[in-house]
């Protein structure tokens, strides 16, 4: 005699799914909405302002607290506070798929990790995943090269198959001269590989072009056939990275109308 299915049977399954989906979801949109927050690194100075220097402190503070305000309005914002004696001058950029919340989010978040990680060096950085905040004491502001490399990862595993280069070479391509044509920002989608290049807020269209293709060389030289990678110049940064699975929709705002291809990894 076969037997018969009871409805109520599935009830408690189905609510499990249900649970278990409810989780997924909350977790995807956390990692969504966190992902700008993600530190990549900090460049700090040794020098120190002297416990008797308020007056830096101070300007230190006004210049945080006008970078916040303005987070919510602007990508990017350059400004020095203070007087000739004790000036701090810099900037913030946020990355140029955020949106304004989300800017101000990780704007607001820098000021304390500076105190925690640079605490009263007269000249900072820290890089966000979606934001970087820069400054530097009026009295010791150096000049540095648009192309200076300051910081650089490479994944460790590598696509092994003749095309992958070809691909790479023609999304770099893309971005390079999308850079220019993006006011300084360019999110770029060749089939599964996805690179993302943005210039320093001030930077003219000339410069930003020879600093990206300055970053780009590094990830093609030192990076090779890297999965992913990231190069970070004093002016601009580019970041790719090929997904096996298909480029995650939360990061698909580019060109993506090219034949997909697919590589052996190891």
């Amino acid at each position: 005699m076969g037997s018969t299915l009871k409805p109520m049977s599935l009830l408690p399954q189905t609510l499990t799914l249900l649970a278990f989906s409810h989780i997924v979801i909350i977790l995807s949109n956390a990692e969504t909405t966190s992902d700008y927050s993600t530190f990549i690194f900090k460049n700090c100075t040794t020098n120190t302002f002297a416990d008797s220097t308020k007056f830096h402190s101070e300007s230190l503070s006004t210049f945080f607290e006008e970078l916040v305000s303005k987070s919510s309005q602007e990508k990017f914002y350059k400004t020095t506070t203070g007087d000739e004696n004790n000036g701090i001058s810099g900037f913030f950029q946020c990355r140029g798929d955020l949106n304004n919340n989300d800017c101000y989010k990780c704007i607001t978040s820098l000021p304390e990790m500076l105190n925690t990680l640079c605490n009263k060096a007269v000249s900072a950085r820290i890089q966000l995943h979606g934001c970087n905040v820069h400054y530097e004491a009026d009295e010791f502001i150096e000049e540095r090269s648009k192309f200076e490399l300051l910081h650089k990862v490479c994944d460790e595993k590598k696509a092994v198959v003749l095309e992958f280069e070809e691909v790479r070479d023609a999304a770099f391509a893309g971005v390079e001269s999308g850079v220019i044509d993006g006011d300084g920002y360019c999110k770029e989608n060749y089939g599964l590989m996805q690179v993302i290049a943005q210039c320093e807020g001030d930077l003219g269209p000339c410069d930003c072009g020879e600093c990206v293709t300055a970053a780009l060389q590094i990830a093609e030289e030192e990076c090779g056939n890297s999965l992913s990678g990231q190069v970070y110049l004093d002016s601009c940064f580019i970041s790719y990275g090929y997904y096996p699975d298909g480029i995650p929709d939360k990061f698909k705002h580019g060109n993506d109308d090219v034949k997909l291809r697919k590589f052996s990894i190891i």
